[in-house]
């Protein structure tokens, strides 16, 4: 399997769309669900066609090697399963289960789509607001739909941001809303047992996965963020030839570590739209540098944040919130 062979072939993936659709998606998403708990109505899945291939990533090659690896179980399956005999030892094995997991930007939504290009399979991507329901006992209903669906249609089943729903069970249950989130829980320990076709998950907290969840998927590939190499690939990618420009790549590459591939991707179109205001109209390295910086500072100061927790008694709570204090889990 040639994933990546040729870098120059490689682009990367553009964050400002990508970033666009998943804000429409995320309202689409909501207004849904919103719709269906007025009307308590059955969810429906739509399978989607992969909207990246392999050539539109860049990542490191170590990356690439551990997706070709998770992805040779569907490949090599027959050979190793049947004509090896691990079929009678690894009874469990033989599914596709990988987990991407690491910082935001760094490209994980883009390689699901990607693999599921690859194996010539639509996409169903699901999110926990996707199949959350008000009432009880319906989100693992919609969690089995979702599962139905991708099975009958023939798709790569994509769990995004997965550790909404793979997080720990909750072990003193004070409450409905305890109950019902270990009984998703278990749904989903259930149907990853019997499940045999593909899926995938993506998250940036892979600390927050319940251990019964991480043993039942097979690869965890971790996505990092780039460095002066990548970096520098990723620009070369993301400043068109057409753009008039006297940016220094390989300098600005070595100065901004600790970046994703969206926030250079958000800084090329921002230093882009500087330049087109000025009278030359040039992108000079100045604008990108510039964009960057505002960005590096940013994610500097989103790191600084610091959250203050404090207990407090059920009296306050409930002096806070009024009548609509909600004991037991009833309403």
């Amino acid at each position: 399997m040639a994933i990546g062979k040729r870098r120059d072939q490689q682009a990367v993936h553009t964050e400002i769309s990508a970033s666009s659709e998943a804000m429409l998606e995320t309202n689409v998403s909501r207004e849904n669900k919103e719709s269906r708990q007025v009307e308590n109505t059955p969810l429906s899945f739509i399978p989607v066609p992969p909207k990246y291939s392999f050539n539109d990533v860049i990542l490191p090659e170590k990356t690439l090697d551990s997706i070709r690896n998770a992805l040779a179980i569907k490949e090599k399956g027959d050979l190793v399963f049947g004509d090896w005999g691990l079929s009678q030892t690894h009874k469990h094995a033989s599914k596709i289960g990988i987990n991407l997991y690491g910082p935001p930007g760094t490209g994980k939504t883009m390689v699901a789509h990607a693999i599921a290009n690859h194996l010539n399979m639509p996409l169903m991507i699901i999110n926990y607001a996707d199949i959350e329901s008000k009432y009880v006992g319906d989100t693992p209903k919609n969690l089995t739909k979702a599962f139905q669906t991708a099975e009958q249609t023939g798709s790569v089943l994509f769990f995004d941001e997965a550790d909404a729903i793979l997080s720990r069970r909750v072990t003193n249950m004070n409450n409905a809303t305890d109950t019902s989130v270990n009984q998703t829980r278990s749904v989903m320990l259930t149907l990853l047992n019997d499940y045999k076709s593909i899926i995938l998950f993506a998250t940036n907290y892979i600390s927050n996965f319940d251990p019964a969840f991480m043993r039942r998927i097979l690869a965890h590939i971790e996505f990092e963020l780039p460095d002066a190499e990548g970096r520098a690939r990723l620009l070369q990618k993301l400043i068109p030839p057409q753009m008039p420009n006297d940016i220094r790549i390989e300098e600005t590459a070595r100065q901004f570590d600790g970046i994703s591939g969206s926030d250079i991707s958000n800084a090329v179109l921002m230093a882009a739209f500087k330049g087109a205001g000025t009278p030359e109209l040039i992108v000079r390295h100045e604008h990108l540098f510039e964009a960057l910086s505002s960005i590096k500072q940013s994610i500097q100061a989103n790191n600084n944040v610091t959250i203050e927790t404090r207990p407090v008694s059920e009296a306050y709570v409930k002096q806070q919130l009024g009548n609509h204090f909600i004991q037991g889990g009833q309403n």
